[in-house]
């Protein structure tokens, strides 16, 4: 692990794994580099140099405040100039929102991978206030509750499904990430529709999507490609339940970065 500066300077933790064309790698929301770990190893073995990131608020990264998503594309832009020329990307979910964001506004990439990024097209939108409040519950030191809150509103999981993963093991390390749910609840809601300088970016874009996956990222998916129709669009059969399957994604990244 090493540590890069982003423009505000806060120090983002970057993980770097085998040699070849390089791919930086996005998470989605509530989780860390970590999370990336076994894509990146199936990249590697793919023959390509994976770079994965805990961003800002996450891990072993930094912050600071007032969060906004300029934050987040001066962390990735970062992270693109500390790896060197011709970087692509891919990012899954909140993370490929991200990714074509920042496209959008200009970081460098020499070609971008988006997996079920969850476009609403200003259709079902979050409440207007739930960034703030998610913020109040992190400054009341309640990280936990802002996670629950974030899965609710933001991600529309019903309360039973909320309420076993409240119960598991598994919660106690999410509920560390409970700032994180501000970061992506902004950056979803200002890119809920895809902005002309998204939609135009230059460089090749292949949307990504699974067969058995959520109606609304089906959708989404559908919908993004027909909006920019000089994007490749696939569907990934191995992909299933909003996971990125490893070694099919790690296959098609590689024989497009290959050739």
């Amino acid at each position: 692990m090493e540590h890069v500066t982003s423009a505000d300077g806060t120090p983002i933790a970057m993980h770097e794994v085998g040699t070849g064309p390089t791919i930086v790698i996005i998470n989605g929301a509530l989780s860390t580099a970590r999370d990336a770990a076994e894509i990146a190893r199936e990249f590697s073995d793919a023959g390509l140099r994976a770079i994965t990131y805990d961003r800002r608020s996450r891990g072993d990264s930094g912050d600071s405040a007032p969060a906004a998503p300029e934050r987040e594309v001066e962390d990735l832009a970062a992270i693109i100039a500390a790896s060197g020329p011709d970087v692509s990307v891919i990012g899954h979910s909140s993370g490929a929102i991200l990714a074509l964001f920042a496209a959008g506004q200009g970081v460098p990439m020499s070609r971008l991978f988006l997996s079920e990024p969850p476009f609403r097209f200003g259709e079902d939108d979050p409440a207007p206030d739930l960034e703030q409040r998610l913020q109040a519950l992190v400054d009341d030191g309640h990280p936990e509750e802002a996670v629950v809150l974030f899965q609710r509103e933001a991600v529309g999981l019903p309360e039973p499904f909320i309420e076993q993963f409240r119960a598991s093991p598994a919660f106690a390390q999410i509920a560390t990430l409970g700032r994180s749910t501000v970061y992506d609840t902004m950056v979803t809601r200002r890119a809920s529709t895809p902005s002309a300088e998204m939609r135009e970016v230059t460089m090749p874009v292949t949307i990504l999507r699974g067969v058995d996956t959520m109606p609304i990222l089906v959708a989404a998916a559908s919908r993004l490609a027909e909006m920019m129709p000089d994007a490749e669009f696939l569907e990934v059969p191995e992909s299933v339940s909003h996971r990125m399957d490893a070694e099919a994604t790690a296959r098609i990244v590689a024989a497009r970065l290959a050739g």
